[in-house]
């Protein structure tokens, strides 16, 4: 962990007309909470299920909840980040909450989020949207790597651009404007009916933070709560390349550059987080292969086990916890600090 110039990742605030179009669209569907979501979540979790996704990490996390049989085998939709309640502070009940990409390129049906109960396994996805002043909405067609909630705000990582965010108080549920979910292969609004590619709960984006030069990649994000400021941290991915940044900001976030950067020195990091004076970096492999946990703490370099295609970095409960993103063995895991 090599500390680099800060200049390079500065982002500057790009609302637009974001907050019309999400309040248009909340003032006419409606919004919930995410623990009446988590009450009336229509999919289920297994405890220590999908035990593929550990390959062969020994030992095993102290837990893991593996998602439902329809979500391990498709192909058409990947997690890859994963923030919690605790992370928000504001979020009543515990939940863990994973990002989804849609992977074809024909069809595109964008990101969205699943809220998943540790306490009850059930979980409901949202999909988040973009909505326009006039009241229509569509997909956001990006890789969504990491996200990160504090407060009431989502941060989503923009791979290009920066982060996009989304405010948990525009949790809209269409079931409270229309008896029905609209047709599964629309999106948007269409005559008096909304649509959302079949889904119940959709989210618009409500502000966007733009990278202020184009160049850095913004692949994951996180939260260090572990300080007496909670810091906002952001990364790159790089295959091949050692090259990748890792950078922190103060939050309340207020863009501009960042508190500091470092170059990480590894290759295929899909997450990280500092917490109590160290780094921690999650590095893939491969589909078949397990990944790997690398601890920085000052000049000292740890390397512990991990599952198969880990990805985005948060704690919950003193566990660090991630989500695997590789079809049949997608499970949300945590480990020891």
């Amino acid at each position: 962990m090599v500390p680099t110039d800060k200049a390079p990742y500065a982002l500057r605030r790009e609302t637009g007309d974001l907050a019309k179009g999400a309040a248009k669209l909340a003032g006419e569907i409606g919004s919930t909470g995410v623990e009446a979501l988590l009450a009336g979540a229509n999919r289920n979790m297994t405890g220590k299920g999908a035990p593929g996704a550990l390959g062969s990490m020994k030992p095993k996390p102290s837990q893991w909840y593996a998602f439902d049989d329809k979500d391990q085998v498709t192909v058409d939709w990947y997690p890859q980040g994963l923030t919690c309640g605790e992370d928000s502070g504001s979020i009543g009940v515990p939940v863990f909450m994973a990002s989804w990409y849609f992977k074809p390129e024909a069809g595109e049906r964008g990101i969205r989020v699943s809220f998943a109960s540790p306490k009850t396994l059930k979980y409901q996805h949202a999909l988040l949207v973009q909505a326009r002043p006039d009241g229509s909405y569509g997909p956001i067609d990006i890789h969504a790597g990491g996200i990160a909630v504090h407060g009431d705000l989502l941060y989503v990582a923009d791979t290009l651009r920066g982060l996009r965010v989304f405010d948990l108080n525009n949790l809209l549920d269409l079931r409270t404007a229309q008896s029905d979910l609209g047709d599964p292969n629309r999106i948007g609004r269409h005559g008096r009916k909304f649509h959302a590619f079949g889904y119940r709960y959709v989210i618009p984006q409500t502000d966007f933070w733009q990278v202020a030069q184009a160049g850095p990649r913004f692949s994951f994000v996180s939260i260090d709560r572990s300080g007496a400021t909670p810091q906002l941290i952001t990364g790159e991915y790089r295959e091949g390349d050692p090259g990748g940044w890792v950078a922190r900001w103060d939050l309340a976030f207020a863009g501009g550059e960042p508190n500091d950067a470092f170059v990480m020195g590894h290759p295929k990091i899909q997450g990280a987080i500092s917490w109590g004076g160290k780094w921690y970096l999650s590095q893939a492999a491969s589909s078949t292969t397990n990944g790997k946990l690398l601890v920085h703490a000052g000049e000292t370099l740890q390397t512990r086990p991990f599952p198969i295609g880990p990805e985005d970095l948060t704690v919950q409960d003193g566990k660090l916890w991630s989500v695997t993103e590789f079809k049949g063995k997608r499970v949300i895991f945590g480990v020891a600090l």
